[in-house]
């Protein structure tokens, strides 16, 4: 079974893909700041962001302005996955950095103040401190939720 895995996840990288899923694909919706739903129905959840919540009826402070960032940015287009240590959370959505016309979604929304780095070991180890440093110089800038919200990323 392992073998098959292996040939399997080789083939995948070969067509732009890789063992975790599809190398691409365009996005159909945007569920918040921090996942969005591929045509065919993968849910992908961007790796170390955490973005205030807007479903279930939540209302975080600064989560639509997050949403709407995410949205501008790949509502409809194709979009690049590259995947970190683990395939899925633990709601079973694809983790990924996501890529759009060559600007790395992922670090765009730490970047700029709307969201903050969320480190779920392993996922992400590889690029942890690069989003810190971007997460503290948001913060350092007061951008985006870092001086619109009284409390900010105390999960």
């Amino acid at each position: 079974m392992r073998a098959v895995m292996l040939v399997l996840g080789l083939g995948l990288a070969a067509c732009g893909g890789s063992p975790c899923g599809p190398g691409s694909g365009v996005v159909a919706e945007v569920i918040d700041g921090d996942t969005l739903v591929l045509e065919g129905g993968e849910r992908v959840r961007y790796l170390l962001v955490d973005t205030p919540e807007t479903t279930r009826g939540a209302h975080e402070c600064y989560g639509a302005e997050a949403k709407a960032f995410n949205r501008s940015l790949v509502a409809g287009r194709v979009v690049h996955l590259s995947d970190g240590e683990a395939c899925e959370d633990r709601y079973g959505r694809r983790l990924a950095y996501v890529s759009v016309d060559g600007r790395d979604v992922n670090a765009l929304l730490v970047e700029r103040g709307y969201g903050c780095v969320l480190f779920v070991p392993p996922a992400g180890k590889a690029r942890r401190a690069e989003f810190k440093a971007l997460e503290a110089e948001a913060r350092r800038a007061g951008l985006g939720l870092w001086s619109a919200c009284p409390e900010v990323c105390r999960k």
